[in-house]
């Protein structure tokens, strides 16, 4: 299907949560997590446009793109597939995507989890529309480099090196032009004034050292969500899932296990 590029796991007949990637990653990223929550949920792993498995890199339109047009991409993948109330749990663009979900179609999400997301583009819209550009013009091993600081806090590069440059490895393979239509859509959004709107129960996660989306984000999000919780993640930066899988595989755990319905 255009735009999304989707794979299932676990039982056919449990509830379903869908897994949002951050921007320049593949599905894989959520390995950490799919074991256990494949014993409970049907997995619906998305890949944005360009990003990912082949059919996905191929399918990436000229940008910029839109958080809405991201969402509206998530809701083909969910028709395609006939689901029609899911979970949603997306870490950085993935969870920007899971809330514009929540607030403009919430008779689809029936339970959030946003994970390291900023509300607006951080450090500035500006610098993520010169990254498109830079990424346009020069392609990704442009930005390799940058972004693991933003990702990753210095001591788990140091003692997992094969792990981040896996993830590495994800973003040199995304396709230039859907990286840089997605941050368009990271450069032009406010999702601010979204919160109110989500009635879904949600789950806030934020790394303690994130540079990227502080936790001072987490909070905002979390107080603008009726009845959130936030849980504010020690020793993890802006891949909290990634570097830190256990508590936050443990917190994802226990919120869709009392709150998903399908």
């Amino acid at each position: 299907m255009p735009g999304v590029v989707a794979s299932l796991e676990g039982p056919e007949d449990a509830p379903v949560l869908v897994l949002g990637n951050p921007i320049g990653t593949t599905r894989s990223v959520w390995d950490f997590q799919v074991p256990v929550l494949s014993r409970y949920f049907r997995l619906l792993r998305l890949e944005w446009r360009g990003h990912g498995a082949p059919a996905a890199r191929s399918w990436a339109p000229p940008g910029p793109y839109t958080i809405a047009e991201l969402g509206a991409d998530v809701l083909t993948a969910l028709n395609a597939y006939g689901f029609e109330r899911v979970g949603y749990a997306g870490v950085s663009l993935g969870g920007m995507v899971g809330l514009w979900l929540a607030a403009h179609v919430p008779e689809r999400v029936s339970s959030l989890a946003v994970c390291c997301s900023a509300l607006v583009p951080l450090p500035s819209a500006e610098s993520w529309r010169e990254r498109a550009a830079l990424v346009r013009s020069s392609g990704m091993d442009a930005i390799a480099g940058m972004v693991v600081p933003r990702w990753f806090t210095p001591s788990f590069v140091a003692r997992s090196p094969a792990l981040v440059d896996a993830v590495v490895g994800m973003l040199r393979g995304t396709n230039p032009q859907g990286y840089a239509g997605c941050a368009d859509a990271i450069a032009s959004m406010d999702l601010r004034p979204l919160l109110g709107s989500v009635k879904a129960p949600a789950l806030v996660l934020s790394g303690a050292e994130d540079p990227a989306a502080p936790p001072a984000q987490g909070a905002i999000t979390a107080r603008g969500i009726a009845g959130s919780r936030l849980v504010v993640v020690r020793g993890a930066s802006h891949f909290a899932h990634y570097q830190t899988p256990g508590p936050v595989t443990d917190a994802l755990l226990g919120h869709f296990l009392t709150t998903i319905t399908g």
